[in-house]
């Protein structure tokens, strides 16, 4: 078995699995998944997701995180972990959306990666969710579980990224990566996979 049979056989297995593949943060517009997958660096979506009602409910337009002070924005999101950090990203990428974008979330990945504190994981996600687009996000979940599977042997993300982009089918992609995220978190865990209980333990290279 190659390894785009392997990348299928995943896709249908997860699939079934879990039919809603779909993104766990809570937004309603482009620029508040933008800041809400900022937020979610080395914090958990159910944490953001805590903080963001708020935070939208004060901060409603590109405009008025531009206008914003990063100590403004940073009472708002203190629990997220690295708040000072992501505060001064959060206004400098709304500036820089109005100087450079005309206040609109870039559809594309590599004008999306100039926007301070996005990277490609990020990007991906948003040209995946907003727009449609073929996307790898590629995430500790999405590095492990395709790792334990087989398809790869790297560690580099982008690698990673332009690997799957080969094995998976580009209207798949994107849901495939929500699904891992959910399976990483509910069987195929870090410190203990549950072998067992997978969905894709008959082809799985680990298990074999």
């Amino acid at each position: 078995m190659n390894k785009k049979d392997i990348a299928l056989k995943a896709v249908n297995a997860l699939k079934n699995e879990y039919p809603e593949a779909q993104c766990s943060l809570v937004y309603t517009d482009p620029l508040q998944l933008l800041i809400s997958t900022r937020l979610a660096a080395q914090c958990t979506d159910a944490r953001v997701n805590m903080v963001t009602p708020a935070l939208f409910e004060r901060f409603k337009t590109v405009d008025d995180f531009a206008e914003a002070t990063a100590d403004e924005v940073a009472e708002y999101i203190k629990s997220c972990g690295l708040y000072k950090t992501k505060s001064k990203d959060i206004v400098a990428m709304a500036q820089m959306l109005k100087e450079k974008f005309n206040g609109v979330v870039p559809d594309n990945i590599d004008d999306l990666i100039k926007l301070p504190g996005i990277g490609r994981k990020t990007a991906n996600l948003v040209c995946g969710d907003i727009f449609g687009q073929p996307a790898v996000v590629v995430d500790t979940h999405c590095i492990r579980i395709t790792k334990r599977l087989g398809l790869h042997e790297l560690k580099d993300q982008k690698k990673i990224e332009f690997e799957l982009r080969q094995l998976l089918p580009p209207t798949e992609s994107n849901d495939f990566c929500h699904r891992l995220v959910i399976h990483g978190r509910a069987v195929c865990q870090a410190r203990k996979p549950m072998c067992e209980n997978c969905c894709m333990n008959e082809f799985c290279m680990r298990k074999i």
